[in-house]
């Protein structure tokens, strides 16, 4: 499977997100967060540093549940710009769909 390179728009809302889970994170270890979220310490470290700017839904899903965090907490947080890019305004949202 081919995947696009991501937009100027995904990026920022990647870094969005992993501000949102290292803020809600605190002084929890990454890697207690990691495990009881059911992903790897590499995979959240990526994700809290924008490496990994479209994590899969379930990802986030269990990360946010966690953090105590509402999904629809979260899509706010992350999509905060407005904008949005042409993906999103065509209905096409990866973002939490990797």
């Amino acid at each position: 499977m081919v995947r696009l390179p991501l937009t100027p728009a995904e990026v920022e809302r990647g870094q969005r997100l992993g501000a949102l889970l290292r803020r809600a994170r605190g002084e929890r270890s990454m890697l207690v967060t990691a495990l009881d979220a059911g992903v790897s310490p590499e995979t959240l470290r990526k994700i809290e540093s924008g490496r990994v700017a479209t994590p899969a839904f379930p990802t986030i899903a269990a990360i946010a549940d966690v953090l105590g965090l509402s999904l629809d907490a979260v899509w706010s947080e992350i999509n905060q710009s407005g904008g949005g890019d042409e993906r999103a305004r065509s209905g096409r949202t990866e973002l939490l769909a990797s």
